[in-house]
């Protein structure tokens, strides 16, 4: 955070001294919700949750070096008392940033949102600007009404670029974010069936991602998908130059997309002429190759996306390139790959699934797969709401016809993607079901050999991101017992 005294703090969330505070207290740490991660000088935010009251752990956060504890009740250590948190955390968030801006007017801030790809275009767009100034752009998803202002609360005096996920469940979500932290340049990626269960209807999940672009001054840029219909219509809700990204007709263009035989990305980046940066200047036109280290087709769009808002925000051609070619995923079980001994590999894209992002990592795996044998173990995608069957059955026939080898579908609420497979009609006994992650490691462990390639998929909260650590644990070890007894064997 920048520098906040007690009564600062105070003055801008609307609360008061408490616990003997005196007001001089001085924030000049981080805001943190957590007491095991305090460190010296951070402001403590007591939240009372579900599982957990964040009050029983504010003395904690004191002794480990806590200036100030923000409260909603008082219980006798030195903070501000409020009475919403939440609220609380978003109004400092929105100050912290208005002082930053008005103290250093070359800070930018870059937001992103949609269906799919939320986070790892984040996390390219953090690796992007990284190369240009001191950057802020946290690994996960740190993208909700809470993540969005501990990310604008990490702010320092030398922050300047601020990069931003934007999730939503409603209409309105993305305006609240953006009412706390307004992006100067502002990325939808595209418009699927995320949320569809808590949205209705994809023409709803369009108007809610549209709401990243209202919030843009004329002064600002709109980064727009001209591959997605729904995002390419958006370009009248801003008063911002839009400035388009995609494979077909756009201002920034993937051209010669292909694969390679470890599933990477391969292309050229299409900068046209006359495309201007937020200061004004000229952004140099031309064609650059890229490869990139990141699996799976759909990251050349994430890294176009990534790449148009670079430049506009000045980061040269040539940096991009470079940096889009040494690019690593930063944020964990989001296509993370692992390579064991006997040339197993393990994809645990198990973090967030939706039917769209579920299409792009099957098409990976039979990427992979075409000269090994794939298995996918996929779990079951929440909040589809009354597509929930449908969607997940079409799952189960696109698994038969890329042609993978065996699915494993985990959980209940997966069954559908099971049944599906089975009235694909070419599906023998190449498709199971088992009801828990322990029931789908004790299979693997069998079924897995040497030269496979296995992939995890499922939404969040479907259990598989107990698996693939656990997976990976257990295949390397099995390999290990399997080679020290081939070696005592040979010496016997």
């Amino acid at each position: 955070m920048l520098t906040m005294t007690a009564q600062e703090v105070a003055a801008t969330t609307g609360g008061r001294l408490v616990g003997g505070a005196t007001g001089q207290e001085r924030v000049t740490g981080r805001a943190v919700v957590d007491s095991r991660q305090v460190a010296t000088g951070d402001l403590f935010a007591a939240f009372d949750g579900e599982h957990v009251d964040g009050h029983d752990y504010a003395q904690r956060a004191v002794d480990a070096g806590a200036a100030l504890v923000l409260l909603t009740r008082d219980v006798g250590v030195p903070g501000v008392l409020v009475e919403d948190a939440e609220v609380a955390l978003a109004d400092l968030a929105r100050g912290q940033l208005e002082r930053a801006r008005a103290s250093c007017p070359e800070l930018v801030v870059v937001a992103v949102t949609g269906s799919a790809g939320k986070t790892g275009t984040k996390d390219l767009l953090g690796q992007l600007f990284e190369r240009l100034r001191p950057t802020i752009a946290p690994p996960g998803s740190h993208n909700n009404e809470l993540g969005l202002p501990l990310t604008v609360l990490g702010l320092t005096e030398e922050t300047r670029c601020l990069v931003l996920e934007m999730g939503a469940r409603g209409i309105g979500h993305i305006r609240y974010l953006t009412d706390i932290a307004r992006p100067d340049i502002a990325l939808v990626l595209n418009v699927g069936s995320a949320h569809l269960g808590e949205f209705g209807s994809p023409e709803a999940i369009a108007q809610a991602k549209g709401e990243i672009i209202e919030a843009l001054t004329s002064q600002g840029r709109a980064v727009l998908n001209a591959d997605d219909p729904r995002v390419a219509a958006m370009a009248p809700r801003t008063s911002a130059p839009v400035v388009t990204w995609g494979q077909g007709p756009a201002d920034v263009r993937v051209h010669d997309l292909t694969l390679d035989e470890a599933a990477r990305a391969r292309f050229t980046l299409v900068i046209p002429e006359g495309l201007t940066r937020l200061d004004g200047g000229a952004i140099p036109a031309g064609e650059l190759p890229i490869t990139l280290r990141l699996l799976g087709e759909h990251q050349a769009f994430n890294a176009v996306a990534a790449a148009t808002a670079a430049l506009l925000a000045g980061v040269g051609p040539e940096d991009v390139a470079e940096v889009l070619r040494t690019a690593e995923p930063l944020s964990g079980q989001r296509m993370e790959t692992h390579e064991l001994p006997g040339g197993i590999t393990v994809v645990n894209d198990a973090y967030n699934a939706n039917p769209e992002s579920m299409r792009l990592a099957l098409r990976t795996l039979a990427h992979l797969g075409r000269h090994r044998r794939t298995i996918a173990v996929l779990g079951e995608m929440r909040e589809l709401g009354a597509d929930s069957i449908r969607l997940h059955d079409e799952t189960g026939r696109l698994v038969v016809r890329l042609n993978i080898d065996h699915l494993i579908a985990v959980g209940e609420g997966a069954r559908p993607i099971h049944q599906g497979a089975g009235l694909e009609g070419s599906f023998g006994g190449e498709s199971e079901y088992v009801a828990t992650v322990e029931e789908a490691l004790a299979v693997l462990q069998r079924f897995v050999r040497p030269g496979d390639v296995v992939l995890l998929k499922s939404s969040r909260d479907s259990g598989l991101r107990e698996l693939g650590d656990r997976l990976v644990q257990a295949l390397q070890a099995d390999t290990t017992r399997d080679t020290t007894e081939e070696t005592e064997d040979r010496t016997a």
